[in-house]
């Protein structure tokens, strides 16, 4: 099995810097794609950014031009950058990991951005 911690969430002001990390532990092997998503406050999840084994990136529309998806394999960390925060990025984001013939993993509890205007 695999699990992920996420960290770097918080209060942040409007145009500054994000960066969220994802830890992943267990059988890292068996990580096809790993990803970021978030929930902004009563909205549908959305996809933000993934990145694949084989270092292949997808953006999704909350993510294409401002985020920046990006790997430390030797940390088995996956990091999702901005340099500039918008007040509607506010919302909660997930980390996921989609296992070789098992899929995406049980959503966690995610990570609280607020950005402040």
């Amino acid at each position: 099995q695999v699990q992920l911690v996420e960290s770097g969430g918080g209060l942040v002001q409007a145009g500054g810097p994000l960066r969220l990390s994802c830890v992943a532990s267990g059988s890292i092997s068996s990580i096809n794609v790993m990803g970021w998503w978030r929930q902004p406050t009563g909205k549908q999840r959305e996809l933000v950014a993934l990145i694949t084994s084989g270092g292949s990136i997808q953006y999704g529309d909350s993510g294409q031009g401002r985020f920046t998806i990006s790997r430390d394999n030797a940390k088995n960390t996956v990091y999702l950058e901005t340099n500039t925060l918008k007040p509607e990025d506010t919302g909660v984001y997930y980390c996921n990991a989609a296992l070789r013939d098992l899929g995406y993993l049980p959503w966690g509890q995610g990570t609280q951005v607020i950005v402040s205007s």
